[in-house]
Formats: structure tokens, C-alpha cells, sequence
């Protein structure tokens, strides 16, 4: 019956059961595969709240999915209704006066890249999975990527969304407003809740003039400790210009080269500490290329870090000199995920401690792994410019209660040095656990009384983000 009636809010070809769900039932890393009881495909905001009210009435509960491109299992569910948001993938308004655009929550984040270029705009959110996430999916995870040293993430990007709550209504914050201080701040509390709250199914975004030229370059440093200050000295000479610092060390270029011997890499494999750094120029003085055909912005870049190389606080640099040379830099940063799940077993973890800290938390995460479990090795890549490690553990065997143990023990040294067991890839189930343990208690318990509050039954993505108080440790 449940079904029939959403039937006729879709249209029958958009309810998908058997077989057909298989794509969305299973998220990228394999790891997260379930059983929904059907997939719900709606044309626009309204389908999307009537599918939710009927799922209020019954009881049903509801997982929102986008691009299925996450990697804690916040999409996972057994006999829940699953909305997908691919077909509100309008753009709706691009207002370049304003800098703002509004799209739908299923718009390709590759899409929006595109669609903002003519306009010497570019909205600034980038990652690996750039080509299948959705802007909705982005919202509900609060994303970072790999600009967020320059621009934020998205909860800094967003000026207004629309949301279906657990009721069904449709609440209007598409505010175009930089500042609007009427009352509580909903639209920061539903960035970042994982669906658990309600369905975001628009945006009004922050666009930002693009970059005229960049300047790339793949850097070696002997150390971390000299890799921020080869990021403080560049973001003083540039005026903040500094887009991305990206931090990958000897062990995964060489697995890098291994999995992809087409990848030329521009400093080999025998460097420690790897900086992928870009920096972005718009003022024609510094994007205009000269009677030579050098670009001055590149030509700056060129120039310090030959200051660095002969004072020793750089050991290597190429600077790409071409459009191909930058895609090639930005490839080997961007096949961070298929070096990480090239091998199993793993532990995946997604941190954050201050930028002074970085190397202290590898030594610290080194040490007590090994101790622990002689044989683990590691596998790193950060976002350096703003503290987020994506730490990969192979341990030495493939056991449950080991791998619990390295989680712990990731989640102490993050502790101990004021940081966050979660950064940019959410809660969803993989971090339940981690919650009950590390976060405040008293801020649970908030998240537990907003929950009951927006969702008194309970349906919104039931399970994720927010550890049952009945399991609370």
C-alpha cells in the first residue's frame, strides 16, 4: 500500500525495487551495502515532501541519497524508503552581480564547475569525486576538498537552502543575504546533519571570481616543521592566494607509482615529505603573461622557492609549466582514494588537529600502532593547509577487535592534541562508536533533544550521525 501511494506522486517508472535498486544499495567503497525497501526518485521539492509525509504516516523510514559517494556508511539502511535527489539537478539561478547561483541538490558538483565558467565565476568546493557528488550530498556532509585553506567548506559557501523537514513541509531559507542575524542559525544546523534532520533540496551558493592564472607546483621539504613555513612564508607573499597545500609522503608515491605506472611523477619517489601547493591570481598584473610568455604569478612562485631552495628549507620543486603538467600534479593528489583501498584489510580514519600539530600526531599514531601491532604499516594524505589527515591503517591481520584497538588508538592521540576524530567525510555508522566515546556528553545530548525535537519518530536517516542513548558508553 506504502508503495502504491508513492506511486502516484512519482509516476511508476520512478519507484525502483529488486534489481533495480543495486547502484544505490551499495556505496562507493563496497563496505556499506543494504536492503531499502524501495528507491524513490521525485522531480522536485514537492514530490520530495509528499514521499516524506506519507513516510510520516506510516512510520517509514527515509535515507536521502545523492551521489553515493561517501565513505562512512551514512546512506546504509534496511527496509527504509530511499530518496534520490539525482533529478532535481537544475541550476536555477546564476546571478553573477551577486556572485551567488541556486541549484537543486542532485547538480553534479562537476556540473556547477561548469555551468559558473562563462561567467568568470567559479564555485570553489573540489575533490576527487568532483564528477559524481551532488551539492545536496556536499550540504548534508558539511564537505571540505581541497580548497578550504582559501574558501571553507561548504557550511562557509552556503547562503540559503530549502529543506523538507520530517513532517513534510517545506522550510524556505533561500536567502541571498550575507548577513541576516533573525534568530537561530537553521541553516548552519542542517548543513552537516547527514539527512538526520530533514532533506536539503536547494542551495543558494557563494560563487567567487576565478582565477585568471595558477601556479602549481610539486615541492620537497625536508620535514612537516618546514612545510608550514614554506605555506606561512607563501601565504604572506601572495596575500592569502594560496588555494592548496597538500601533503603526501614518500610511502604513497611509491604505491602511487606502483598502482599507476601512466602517472609521470614530477619529483620521483624519494622524498619524505611531498607538497602539492597551487596558488590562484586573479589581478590581471599577475595573470597577464609577458612579451616571453612566462605568467607572473607562476614567475613569483618560481622565484621563492628558489629563495628556499638555496636557504635548504625546500630540497626539490617543479613547477607545471603547461595545463597538462597542473592536471598531472592534481591527478596524483586526486588517487588518494584508490591508493588507500588498493589494499586490504584497513582501517580508514579522517581527522583533524591543528596545523602545528600535524607531525606530532604522525610520531604519536606511529608509535602506539607499533606497539600494538608490529606489523601495521600506514598509508597519508592531508589536506595540510587546514589540519585534515586521512590516515589509513593496514593492519597486520584481518581482525575485528584489532582494528577497534587502532581506532581507539588514532582517537587517543587525537585527543590528546585537541582535535577531531571526524573532519570533512562525517559520522554516518563508521563513527558511531567514536561518538559515544570522544564526543562531549552534554553536547550529545543536545544533538539527541534537537533530533527528537525536528524528528519525534524517528525516521530521518535513523541510525547515522547520532548514537543511541541506549548504547551511549
Amino acid at each position: 500500500m506504502m508503495l502504491a501511494r508513492a506511486r502516484t506522486i512519482t509516476g511508476p517508472d520512478h519507484i525502483l525495487t529488486g534489481k533495480h535498486m543495486a547502484k544505490y544499495a551499495c556505496d562507493w567503497t563496497g563496505g556499506y551495502a543494504s536492503a531499502p525497501l524501495a528507491v524513490a526518485r521525485p522531480a522536485d521539492t514537492q514530490q520530495v515532501a509528499a514521499l516524506v509525509r506519507l513516510a510520516h504516516d506510516t512510520g517509514t523510514a527515509v535515507v536521502p541519497v545523492g551521489g553515493n559517494t561517501g565513505l562512512s556508511g551514512a546512506t546504509q539502511n534496511d527496509g527504509a524508503l530511499m530518496i534520490s535527489l539525482e533529478r532535481l539537478n537544475t541550476i536555477r539561478d546564476l546571478n553573477p552581480a551577486s556572485r551567488s547561483v541556486i541549484a537543486g541538490a542532485g547538480v553534479i558538483l562537476a556540473d556547477l564547475h561548469d555551468a559558473t565558467e562563462p561567467a568568470g565565476l567559479k564555485f570553489p568546493l573540489t575533490f576527487g569525486a568532483r564528477g559524481s557528488a551532488m551539492i545536496g550530498g556536499t550540504l548534508a556532509t558539511n564537505a571540505g576538498g581541497s580548497n578550504v585553506l582559501r574558501y571553507g567548506n561548504m557550511r562557509a559557501l552556503c547562503l540559503g537552502l530549502e529543506i523538507v523537514t520530517p513532517t513534510g513541509e517545506i522550510m524556505d531559507l533561500m536567502s541571498n543575504l550575507h548577513k541576516d542575524n533573525s534568530g537561530y542559525d537553521l541553516r548552519d544546523l542542517f548543513i552537516g546533519s547527514e539527512g538526520t534532520l530533514g532533506i536539503i533540496t536547494a542551495a543558494v551558493l557563494k560563487l567567487v571570481p576565478a582565477p585568471g592564472a595558477y601556479a602549481t607546483a610539486m615541492v620537497a621539504v625536508p620535514d612537516l616543521k618546514d612545510a608550514l613555513a614554506l605555506l606561512n612564508q607563501l601565504q604572506q607573499a601572495t596575500g592569502g592566494a594560496v588555494e592548496a597545500f597538500e601533503f603526501m609522503p614518500r610511502a604513497y608515491m611509491q604505491r602511487l607509482s606502483e598502482l599507476r605506472p601512466d602517472l609521470k611523477l614530477p619529483l620521483g619517489t624519494g622524498y619524505d615529505v611531498n607538497i602539492l601547493v597551487e596558488v590562484g591570481a586573479t589581478a590581471p598584473r599577475d595573470t597577464t603573461p609577458q612579451d616571453d610568455g612566462s605568467v607572473p604569478i607562476t614567475s613569483y612562485l618560481e622565484d621563492i622557492l628558489g629563495e628556499m631552495l638555496e636557504a635548504e628549507t625546500v630540497i626539490d620543486a617543479a613547477v607545471a609549466r603547461s595545463g597538462a603538467q597542473r592536471a598531472v600534479m592534481w591527478e596524483i593528489r586526486e588517487a588518494a582514494a584508490e591508493v588507500a583501498f588498493s589494499r586490504t584489510p584497513l582501517v580508514n580514519s579522517d581527522v583533524a588537529v591543528p596545523l602545528d600539530q600535524v607531525a606530532v600526531f604522525l610520531d604519536m599514531a606511529h608509535a602506539r600502532l607499533a606497539q600494538l601491532d608490529a606489523e601495521a604499516d600506514t598509508m597519508t594524505v592531508s589536506h595540510l593547509g587546514d589540519g585534515n589527515l586521512h590516515f589509513t591503517i593496514y593492519p597486520g591481520r584481518d581482525d575485528a577487535a584489532l582494528k577497534s584497538a587502532m581506532v581507539e588508538i588514532v582517537e587517543d592521540v587525537v585527543s590528546e592534541l585537541r582535535g577531531s576524530f571526524s573532519a570533512e567525510h562525517g559520522i554516518g555508522r563508521s563513527k558511531l562508536n567514536s561518538m559515544k566515546r570522544r564526543k562531549d556528553p552534554v553536547a550529545l545530548a543536545m544533538m539527541r533533544s534537537i533530533k527528537a525535537a525536528l524528528d519525534p519518530k524517528s525516521i530521518m536517516n535513523p541510525g547515522k550521525t547520532i548514537p543511541d542513548q541506549s548504547d551511549a558508553t
